[in-house]
């Protein structure tokens, strides 16, 4: 969506649900592993970003950011499989509302599955922040059958544009999880061998 005015996003903002943003689900299909990046809401203010930290600004700079709230109003579990998983990325500002927002979807919470490590950290108002994790949860057991058992948590990567998560986290869930259907939430481009769902495909 490019630089967008700042004041004329809040604005929209405040009258605008999740259900308003988004296209609807793909509620015919049933996914085992679920992928989302939701576009948390700052209540209006910017995230830190260092003008060296590679990061042009805050979300609201790039697109409509929601209500948790609103986010949790999405009928997930229309799209689950019985057994199922969310990987969730959640910035650390947010991780209470991260774990409210997947027991909302009707998900447990799991553990963290992957931490990204940025090679430059933002300023913070306690320490500088410099990692952003990725939850799970869990609906009914872990998706059978299973791959690969030595997935690293740890993922060194530096960051690149605003919100662009590593593809290593993608490519280790896929090989976690190779026969299971997987879907992405808030995608922002289309990925084979995944269905991809959001507004800005």
């Amino acid at each position: 969506m490019g630089n967008l005015n700042i004041k004329t996003i809040e604005k929209t903002i405040k009258t605008q649900k999740a259900y308003d943003l988004f296209p609807p689900l793909p509620s015919r299909s049933k996914f085992g592993i679920i992928y989302a990046d939701p576009p948390w809401d700052y209540k209006g203010q910017l995230q830190h970003a260092g003008k060296d930290s590679g990061d042009s600004g805050g979300a609201l700079r790039h697109y409509p950011t929601v209500k948790t709230k609103d986010l949790m109003a999405l009928p997930i579990q229309t799209i689950t499989a019985e057994d199922c998983l969310l990987f969730m990325w959640a910035t650390s500002p947010h991780l209470d509302q991260a774990i409210d927002l997947g027991k909302a979807w009707g998900f447990d919470w799991a553990t963290v599955a992957f931490v990204w490590h940025k090679s430059k950290p933002n300023p913070g108002f306690y320490t500088m922040s410099e990692n952003e994790l990725c939850l799970v949860f869990k609906m009914g057991k872990i998706p059978n059958p299973r791959g690969a058992r030595n997935i690293r948590q740890t993922i060194n990567e530096p960051r690149s544009i605003h919100s662009r998560k590593p593809e290593a986290v993608r490519k280790g869930i896929e090989d976690m999880f190779p026969d299971q259907k997987k879907i992405e939430l808030f995608a922002r481009k289309k990925t084979k061998g995944w269905r991809c769902w959001g507004n800005e495909l």
